[in-house]
């Protein structure tokens, strides 16, 4: 590349000069290329060790004159060929010009001149389209690209100077993370290290500390293990290498590749070293963190985020912590992990209104909504350039939604010296609440039924008044009681401050008359409702009377979803189930229907309308519990391994126990995709799932420790897996909720008993008590790293499964062994997934589909075929390799689809690698015959046909020939039966200029006879 000239005083210290004329100098560095010595190895090892800022080309050119003791370099390169053309260049184009000159300094100036314009042409030519990446991270990139043989689709995210250890020797060197590819090259002291790693093979990923391996990152896969310490920064490195193997696993487990976010903002400042993927990857991780904190939708970005006060009327405190903004929220979370969070949806805002700073209370900003909340910020640092921003949200937020309005109202930013400044829309005003009377739902059809508008208890239960219920009744007028007023101190809605107050309150019951309003609240599902009116109502529109392997899957198991409460003994009941269920599958047929939704969902339908049990539906699944109701439910089982993990470090010796009798693995499945509704009486179970809305997973794993905890003791003197399943099971079904006011629901779990004796009740609120005073050390963060940790075991385990179950589904005669076959099946993946890095648009990437049969999910087209025939093949095709391999794949492309499979790959490939000389002639011969040849190719071979006399003419096999060739021929069968009957013939062409003449030299093989035929010219045929 070329250089902006700069002075060297000392060109031959470390160099060696390998061209030269009057005004250039063409130097290779020590230590690159042959020879060099000790000298060379010291050279190439400094280069290496150093940073990358500080090393430099293995190649460059320096301008010099005759008279001058300074040199400048023009240009360097990473290669001789690289640094060739620019030397020829600057031979042909300026040694004669710079002849004509007189002074040196003149000379000098051009030269600078020259090469100045050279390099603002080509930055003009270069200019990218997006962000653009600092100088030296672009060098970084080509090096990298160059030493690991990757093409331009592989973009480097970061690089880090690291050691690996090679047995007890460190080896320092540099570690390039691409989107793909974890690399690391090391020089030293003349040894080279070269690694390549692709993400999707990696089974382990974790950062430990060692005697021998002191602040280690340790990378995993199938064949090694791989240990990188000495860095600068380990903890960013390994966050990074953590999104960068779960962006892989999303790759495996979806199809969904890395697609760049071009609408990430420009930083004000760019870093000299971050990469805008690195940017992007990190805005992803905070939103992510963003989304889950808040429980906000999947497609919120979170804008940026500053340290304030927040002002809180029910303790009379100023809470530090920090305000986060993003498209249409403002939320706050305090740096006390329980003391306060808010949500305030930008629909809700009213007024923002910078109040006068004073020394108790600087830079203020109150912020006013609808439902007549208003919260003071303080100790804001740019209060101005936030006000701004909220301000440009606010005129963004859609003007015109649906939800039961009564009148307008305008949002204004007050400035205390300004007029008041109204946003430019007048929104309307959407319901603040579930509870709210403007939010009655509208009809999802012409046909009003009850479930549109009400939950299915409320159809179903009797009123019977409170003061019937005695006790209970008492109870929850206690707890509705204690809700309403929270609800005036801490407010009500989406806004409401959530506080360890809420947590208490949730853990003592959720009242049946606020259970849905509060679910919808704490799980998010309200905004994605209330944002999208009328957006249930055309699902269901859309997908009644529709026909897929979904809606056969809901129709089977409909009569399934809780048959013993009453709701659902009679069609009402199951209709709205059925039209929730058809619905979500319609809206995201990635999942599309998975077994325990029905059971989850009949629950929701219970406490909530049908639009919003599709609501709370679409929260579970899609952010609450990510990954659980897909075809292999691998949400559910990286939670299990989580529950495993957690019962060896906290249980450890009922684990070993559970382990031997394998009993964890069987029954927590069930405990996980049901929230334990399957397994734990209804009105029990139901408290779980309050608390799960309010705390999500970390309730769950609580509860499911507790109950191991709880049945220790029979536990361990279990023998077999069925006693233990036993003492669990009837655990389970004594788990009593004694507050409940709803009329006790026959349990249909099997009631496990042995002996005599009657199991002892549990009280669900003891359980749940005992479940957070001992195991509440749980963490959203830790839970989320113990996830990637499983995700990765859990992924590569169904990869593993899906490759033995490709193998055996290939026939015994294919000639490959097990061993063979396996590694076969690693290549073919490969190349199907470098469709996905590199070729995005390709055939074989789009159609990948992880719900088909596992032989059908990974193919290859004709350009990724034609690369793995060319290194595979075991014959010589020279130049003909290409068009051989084209014809080989129309071959195997039986259903015309422009890709195959596994199954026929290997088919190809074990028609070349096996069988006796006939049958390798035989596929030969197959490739000049059509379907494998192109209608173009199988003209020229009808005329090759005319050559044969009527006798050897017979002896082609007629299914072979062309359809109008077979007509009129005799059976395979008749001419066996005469003795002429050919396997296999081969065929020599040589086609010369001007009147085109075909020379053939064939030969047939029938058994022990052996027949060639002369050579004769053929005929003369147009070119």
């Amino acid at each position: 590349m070329w250089l902006g000239p700069e002075g060297v005083l000392v060109a031959n210290a470390l160099w060696v000069t390998e061209r030269a004329n009057p005004f250039f100098v063409l130097q290779r560095r020590r230590g690159h290329g042959k020879g060099g010595g000790l000298t060379g190895l010291l050279v190439g090892t400094l280069d290496v060790v150093l940073d990358s800022s500080a090393r430099v080309a293995p190649y460059r050119i320096l301008h010099q004159t005759q008279d001058s003791q300074v040199y400048w370099t023009v240009a360097c390169g990473s290669s001789r060929k690289e640094i060739t053309k620019h030397w020829e260049w600057l031979e042909n184009n300026l040694l004669q010009t710079l002849s004509i000159f007189d002074n040196e300094e003149d000379i000098t100036t051009f030269v600078k001149g020259k090469i100045h314009g050279i390099i603002a042409e080509e930055n003009k030519n270069l200019q990218p389209q997006g962000d653009e990446d600092p100088g030296k991270f672009k060098e970084a990139e080509l090096k990298m690209r160059k030493q690991f043989g990757m093409p331009e689709g592989e973009k480097l995210v970061n690089y880090y100077s690291c050691s690996y250890w090679k047995g007890r020797v460190p080896r320092q060197g540099w570690l390039y993370l691409t989107v793909n590819h974890l690399c690391f090259y090391s020089f030293l002291l003349g040894k080279e290290v070269s690694l390549v790693v692709q993400w999707v093979d990696v089974t382990r990923l974790e950062k430990n500390a060692t005697l021998l391996f002191p602040e280690s990152i340790r990378v995993d896969t199938r064949d090694q293990e791989l240990f990188f310490s000495m860095f600068l920064n380990i903890g960013e490195t390994f966050k990074l290498m953590e999104q960068l193997a779960n962006l892989a696993m999303r790759q495996l487990l979806d199809s969904e590749g890395f697609l760049e976010d071009k609408a990430l903002p420009r930083p004000i400042r760019p870093h000299k070293n971050i990469s805008a993927l690195k940017r992007d990857l990190d805005a992803r991780a905070k939103n992510e963190c963003y989304r889950a904190t808040f429980r906000l939708p999947k497609d919120e970005r979170l804008d940026g985020h500053t340290g304030c006060t927040l002002w809180t009327p029910f303790n009379k405190l100023h809470i530090p912590g920090q305000m986060f903004i993003s498209n249409n929220y403002i939320c706050f979370a305090s740096k006390e992990e329980d003391a306060c969070r808010l949500i305030i949806p930008l629909r809700e805002v009213t007024i923002v209104e910078k109040a006068d700073s004073s020394s108790v209370l600087p830079s203020p900003l109150s912020i006013s909504t609808k439902s007549k909340m208003t919260f003071l910020f303080a100790n804001l640092k740019d209060r101005d350039f936030l006000v701004q921003r909220i301000s440009d949200f606010l005129q963004k937020t859609p003007s015109k939604q649906s939800g039961g309005s009564i009148g307008d109202m305008k949002a204004s930013i007050v400035d205390p010296a300004r007029e008041s400044l109204p946003a430019p829309q007048e929104a309307l005003d959407l319901p603040t609440s579930p509870s709210s009377p403007l939010s009655c739902p509208l009809s999802f059809s012409a046909q009003e039924v009850p479930t549109a508008s009400q939950g299915l208890l409320k159809v179903f239960q009797r009123n019977s008044p409170m003061e019937d219920l005695g006790a209970k009744g008492a109870k929850e007028r206690m707890k509705e009681e204690s809700w309403n007023i929270h609800f005036f101190e801490y407010g009500r809605g989406m806004c409401m401050y959530r506080t360890a107050k809420t947590r208490e309150l949730v853990l003592k019951g959720i009242p049946e008359s606020l259970r849905g309003e509060l679910w919808l609240l704490f799980s998010g599902a309200w905004n994605e409702m209330v944002t999208h009116p009328g957006y249930y109502a055309e699902l269901v529109e859309k997908s009644t009377g529709k026909y897929s392997l979904a809606t056969e899957e809901i129709e089977r198991d409909l009569h399934r979803s809780m048959p013993e409460h009453p709701a659902f003994q009679n069609e009402l009941g199951i209709a709205a189930l059925r039209r929730v269920l058809t619905a979500y599958a319609f809206r995201n047929p990635t999942i599309g229907y998975c077994q325990a939704m029905n059971i989850v969902t009949s629950v929701l339908l219970l406490y909530g309308s049908e639009e919003e049990a599709f609501w709370l539906l679409v929260a579970l699944c899609e952010r609450m519990l990510p990954d659980y109701y897909n075809t292999r439910v691998v949400g559910a089982l990286v939670d299990q391994g989580i529950f495993e993990e957690l019962t060896r470090d906290i249980l450890p010796q009922l684990s070993e126990k559970m382990q031997d009798l394998g009993v964890i693995s069987s029954i927590s499945l069930s405990w996980f995709l049901t929230l334990f509704l399957s397994v734990m009486p209804f009105e029990s179970a139901v408290v779980i799932v309050d608390c799960f809305f309010y705390e999500g997973i970390r309730v769950v794993l609580q509860v499911a420790l507790a109950v191991l905890d709880a049945n220790m003791e029979q536990l361990l003197d279990c023998s077999d897996e069925g006693e233990a399943m036993t003492v669990l099971g009837r655990y389970l079904d004594n788990v009593v909720n004694k507050q409940s006011v709803s009329p006790p629901i026959p349990h249909l779990h099997a009631l496990l008993t042995s002996g005599d004796e009657p199991p002892a009740e549990v009280d669900i609120f003891d359980l749940l008590k005992v479940s957070y005073e001992k195991f509440s050390s749980l963490r959203a963060n830790d839970i989320e790293q113990m996830r990637f940790k499983q995700r990765l075991k859990v992924i590569q385990s169904l990869e593993d499964t899906a490759k033995r179950s490709v193998v055996r589904a290939i026939p015994g005669d294919i000639g490959f062994s097990i061993e063979e076959l396996e590694d076969l099946y690693m290549v073919f993946k490969a190349k199907h997934l470098a469709s996905q890095y590199w070729g995005g648009s390709r055939t074989a990437a789009v159609h990948r589909d992880p719900s088909l049969p596992y032989l059908e999910q990974y193919r290859i087209d004709g350009s990724q075929f034609r690369e793995l025939f060319t290194s595979l093949i075991p014959w010589a095709c020279g130049s003909h390799t290409s068009v051989l391999a084209g014809r080989m794949f129309r071959l195997l492309d039986q259903n015309k689809d422009s890709l195959i499979n596994f199954k026929e790959f290997v088919t190809g490939m074990s028609s070349m690698y096996h069988g006796d000389l006939t049958e390798k002639l035989k596929a030969l011969y197959k490739l000049h015959l059509p379907p494998a040849l192109i209608p173009e190719e199988a003209e020229s071979a009808l005329e090759a046909t005319h050559y044969f006399t009527e006798d050897s003419s017979s002896e082609v096999p007629t299914e072979a020939l062309p359809q109008e060739q077979q007509e009129g021929s005799g059976s395979k069968d008749a001419q066996e039966k005469r003795g002429t009957g050919c396997s296999c013939a081969g065929v020599r062409a040589k086609r010369r200029r001007g009147p085109a003449l075909l020379t053939i030299d064939t030969t047939f093989e029938c058994g022990p006879r052996r027949k060639r035929l002369r050579k004769r010219p053929l005929r003369t045929f147009p070119r």
